[in-house]
């Protein structure tokens, strides 16, 4: 993946994106990243090309299941 580095992101924009991404439980990178696919677009992969890697994730990590207690802390694990 390429790497995009802004600068001069005005203030009050910056804290606006970093709402949303906390309201969308996302990093302001992850937040930034879709704000730019609703306005240009992406390319999606298929519905079945997306429903297989799914499930291969799924068969990869079946052995390690994990509450949502677990996950929840993992997710919070080093946020400020």
């Amino acid at each position: 993946m390429a790497t995009l580095t802004i600068r001069d992101i005005p203030e009050e924009l910056y804290v606006r994106l970093k709402q949303r991404a906390k309201a969308n439980r996302r990093s302001i990178s992850r937040e930034i990243i879709w704000c730019i696919e609703q306005v240009v677009g992406a390319a999606k992969a298929p519905t079945e090309e997306r429903l297989q890697r799914a499930r291969e994730l799924r068969a990869r990590t079946a052995q390690h299941p994990i509450s949502d207690r677990e996950f929840d802390a993992a997710k919070e694990f080093g946020r400020p």
